[in-house]
């Protein structure tokens, strides 16, 4: 019986083979805290009485989600992560240098066929990179941090294919946006998802990254686009001391279910408060009003999206009414865009642009709303209190989405901004 891609990574770490449904202890590749973690992973990691990482170059710390810090309390855990990370000697990401799950492939940190672990549930987005990746809680990734394994129970997988292409004014976001709302929040609860077809093909690895991000929004424990040329060109001169270890599914792979979605089909899609499988196309929301907007996040905050913002607002403005907020999720993504005049485009147009990271999307700072306000957002999440007021209302789309929602001060189909 073929094995999938799941079953493949996880094996070669346990080193035995395994199937869906065995428990194993694998060794990880890589493993991660932010800066609303990384406190708790401090804290057990000395309870352990460990003294020393198992090893230095195999982990970080990124201060990302009350990057700079907001209150004296934040500045409290970000001095004790920067101390900890000085007397142990490991890899530091501090303010500024953008959104871990930017931050730690850019750096190339991960590799096809890694095994990684983050405390953080978006960790999931590494599986644009061929690689299985997911969120731990502080204290198991503690656990990793000393000995550089922990405990698996191998998933069962989904197979999805998206045959087409995306029309004019729909992107990855809409894509699984869509894909969400027919599979629900729970619909592939604890499994690996796999990605296949022809649009997925096409897709740059800045679309990918979005995919791969929202799989945990379906339940996922991995979610996976199996590394093809785009992925190693990307990954090119990222990391010069391994070399990538990409694994495919075999053609008998056996999977508990197998979807198949034509791209060419779907439209602009937005999740309506107060969950991402709240599904509706643009036209039914079309002249909500709203009275934030916000492009950034660890799903769209990358050069690309930055790209389709500019160039929609080139010539125009945001609306008198409308607070745009934009957040690059890298510093490296901030100088990019820099050097292609799109933040002077922004700027002009009326956004504000923020220090690299997740305030606005986690509630801590950056653009909190008020009571009753209607925000409309890149991010992965709308859930109640999400962006820190739960008693606003939060809409997730697209970047064309966002922007041209922006410019009208209400939800409009970015299809009327587009060439």
């Amino acid at each position: 019986m073929g094995k999938t891609i799941a079953e493949k990574i996880l094996s070669n770490h346990a080193g035995q083979d395994l199937k869906a449904g065995d428990f194993a202890v694998c060794n990880i590749d890589f493993c991660f805290g932010q800066d609303g973690t990384s406190g708790i992973i401090v804290d057990r990691f000395r309870a352990l009485g460990i003294k020393e990482a198992f090893d230095r170059g195999k982990f970080a710390i990124v201060i990302d989600h009350s990057a700079p810090s907001p209150n004296m309390g934040v500045s409290a855990v970000h001095k004790k992560l920067r101390d900890f990370s000085r007397e142990k000697g490991l890899l530091l990401y501090d303010v500024g240098c953008g959104v871990c799950h930017q931050v730690i492939p850019e750096n190339g940190h991960v590799l096809p066929g890694d095994l990684v672990l983050g405390a953080d549930s978006h960790t999931c987005t590494y599986g644009a990179l061929g690689a299985l990746s997911t969120g731990v809680g502080s204290t198991d990734l503690a656990i990793s941090l000393a000995c550089g394994k922990n405990w698996f129970k191998v998933p069962q997988s989904i197979k999805i294919v998206v045959h087409g292409k995306l029309g004019r004014g729909v992107y990855s976001k809409d894509l699984i946006l869509h894909i969400i709302g027919d599979l629900k929040a729970d619909g592939a609860t604890y499994q690996s998802v796999e990605f296949y077809g022809s649009c997925i093909d096409a897709l740059s690895m800045d679309a990918r990254f979005t995919i791969c991000n929202m799989g945990v929004e379906m339940g996922a424990k991995f979610s996976v686009i199996p590394a093809d040329k785009k992925t190693l060109a990307w990954l090119s001169g990222r990391n010069k001391m391994r070399k990538p270890s990409p694994r495919y599914a075999d053609k008998d792979a056996v999977y508990s279910l197998v979807k198949e979605y034509d791209a060419s089909r779907i439209g602009p899609q937005l999740a309506k408060p107060h969950a991402v499988d709240n599904n509706a196309v643009v036209e039914e929301l079309v002249g909500t009003h709203i009275d934030e907007a916000y492009l950034g996040t660890c799903t769209n905050g990358r050069l690309e999206d930055l790209e389709i913002a500019a160039g929609m607002l080139r010539g125009r403005r945001v609306s008198k009414n409308v607070r745009f907020i934009v957040a690059p999720a890298s510093r490296n993504i901030y100088l990019q865009a820099m050097k292609k005049g799109l933040i002077g485009i922004l700027v002009q147009a009326g956004a504000s642009v923020v220090t690299p990271g997740c305030g606005p999307c986690v509630g801590t700072h950056n653009g909190v709303p008020s009571v009753g306000e209607v925000v409309v957002s890149t991010a992965n999440r709308n859930f109640k209190g999400r962006m820190g007021n739960p008693e606003s209302f939060i809409y997730l789309g697209s970047p064309a989405t966002v922007v041209a929602s922006a410019i009208e001060g209400c939800i409009a189909d970015p299809r009327a901004y587009l060439k």
